[in-house]
């Protein structure tokens, strides 16, 4: 009995704190910031006058909380998700085409090499009129729901009516949709003897592979020195930066580190296993450069690896981690920040939201992005390159070491409204479509065409005649000096329509002060 009455008063003693303890816990999830938040829910949901809709209502609630955090914490529903995801995953499940759309109708501007289309015949200069006997063209349609008629999951059917000069009649193709490969690289090529230029769009899954892959043909061909072209770069993936780094520095030189109050530093280093460790090195940026772009130029740069030419990037230098939910939907919650291997944040600051979003506007209104001494960095920022000891500072993007000023007069605002109201690439577009056979048949070759193709009088004509339809109102003067670069921008399009987008680089690299200045510094002799 005396045992019996001990276990009793044992278990006693045990279970009357886990019961105040159980309590207590009760007590504190009753009053938590979640169980305040679902009670917010279920009255909305059980007692509200009107019907709601709870997915709505909580997917709301889920952007309002991260709002409320730093400036690139996001919620993506589903469809975002998926859209977001395709130009980073390198592919998606298509017919195909490059084309543009001109006054409701659907110009094909290039069949993708070996793609659907190209394999049935599908020509550069076709008309997309049907899509399984429904009319697109003229239709008001918007891109949106062309879109989603054109695309769908590989080795499905879709039948195309295309109309074609020369033919009277609506010709028919069946076109089996598969994977359609998303390039990361626009150009590659020999800008000069012995120097190569790059230009990466944005930093995807196929990045690196795409990269080696043109910097293997680059070499072939006598490439000494690299121009990395960076500008109006936006991000991507963090492999996918660290891997570009990778090709230009040497074993254990670290590209870049991250770190947040949840976690813990980590380190990302050079394997030595690079391409591009010797010969000179220009990595071109400007104010749209952001993040991976910015991982890229803040390595080389603190590394004196190479040099940096062009204007102070953008500033995004915080990690997101991407949080899958069960119905397809993602937070992209922010958990640490990048810093450059002298020690840089990246990352801008973003106490007043308001202010962050406009942050380009005001560079540009106090004169940065025209006169390099506009921009000021307090000493607490100052920081030392690893090697030659050079200063460079932090507290929001990389300043470049050669800065290049914008050229308001080749972009006043008559050219930026013509660019705008697609005036611009619709003249091209008609002009391609109406005289194609004639170029090609008087080009056999790009530099042929580079050499002697000049935009006449007539199509500037109808450049501004285009203009006016499109609400942009013709002024004399602005024209004029806009005329030059106008005309080397109608060139360029021209040149993409015929070959390929290396081709509209290669025309616009030439009048492009930051690539000039990149080719001047490769072709410097060492003193």
């Amino acid at each position: 009995m005396k045992k019996f009455n001990l276990l009793i008063t044992t278990l006693l003693f045990c279970i009357l704190p886990m019961q105040a303890q159980n309590e207590q816990s009760q007590k504190q999830l009753a009053q938590s910031p979640l169980r305040k938040l679902q009670l917010a829910e279920f009255a909305i949901a059980n007692l509200y006058v009107d019907k709601v809709d709870e997915d709505k209502l909580v997917e709301d609630a889920i952007r309002g909380m991260l709002e409320k955090l730093d400036p690139h914490s996001a919620y993506s529903n589903a469809e975002e998700v998926k859209k977001m995801n395709e130009p980073l995953q390198g592919n998606f499940e298509g017919i195909g085409v490059q084309f543009n759309m001109v006054e409701d109708t659907l110009f094909i501007i290039q069949p993708v090499s070996g793609g659907p289309s190209e394999k049935v015949g599908i020509l550069a200069g076709d008309r997309i009129v049907t899509v399984n006997d429904t009319t697109i063209a003229g239709v008001k349609m918007s891109r949106e729901e062309i879109m989603r008629r054109l695309r769908g999951p590989k080795d499905t059917h879709v039948k195309l009516g295309i109309n074609r000069h020369g033919f009277s009649e609506l010709l028919t193709f069946d076109v089996v949709r598969d994977k359609i490969p998303l390039h990361t690289i626009d150009a590659s090529y020999l800008i000069r003897k012995g120097i190569g230029y790059v230009r990466i769009s944005s930093f995807g899954a196929t990045t690196h592979a795409e990269f080696t892959d043109a910097i293997g043909k680059l070499k072939k061909q006598g490439m000494k020195h690299l121009i990395l072209d960076l500008q109006g770069n936006g991000g991507g993936y963090l492999n996918a930066a660290v891997d570009i780094a990778n090709e230009f520095l040497e074993a254990d030189e670290l590209i870049v580190y991250t770190e947040g109050l949840r976690q813990p530093r980590r380190e990302f280093k050079a394997k030595g296993d690079g391409k591009l460790r010797t010969g000179k090195v220009v990595v071109l940026i400007d104010e749209f450069s952001a993040s991976a772009s910015e991982i890229v130029s803040g390595a080389i740069q603190d590394w004196d690896r190479g040099q940096v030419v062009g204007r102070r990037s953008f500033g995004k230098g915080l990690v997101q981690r991407p949080l899958d939910l069960p119905d397809g939907s993602m937070i992209r919650l922010t958990t640490a920040r990048y810093y450059t291997p002298a020690g840089r944040s990246i990352q801008k600051p973003y106490d007043d939201k308001k202010k962050y979003k406009e942050d380009l506007n005001e560079r540009f209104k106090k004169g940065e992005f025209i006169h390099a001494d506009s921009i000021h960095f307090p000493d607490s920022l100052k920081y030392t390159t690893r090697k030659q000891g050079r200063i460079v500072y932090g507290g929001g993007g990389i300043m470049p070491d050669y800065f290049i000023p914008l050229d308001t007069t080749r972009y006043n605002k008559y050219h930026r409204d013509l660019a705008a109201k697609g005036s611009i690439i619709n003249t091209c577009l008609r002009y391609i479509d109406s005289h194609r056979e004639e170029l090609t048949n008087r080009f056999k070759s790009f530099d042929a065409f580079e050499q002697k193709f000049d935009i006449d009088p007539e199509l500037l004509r109808q450049l501004v005649e285009n203009g006016n339809k499109d609400g942009v109102k013709y002024d004399e003067a602005l024209y004029t000096e806009a005329l030059p670069q106008l005309k080397l921008q109608m060139k360029a399009l021209i040149a993409r329509d015929l070959w390929e987008m290396n081709e509209y680089y290669r025309i616009m690299n030439e009048e492009n002060e930051s690539v000039q200045k990149a080719v001047e510094l490769l072709q410097e002799k060492k003193k």
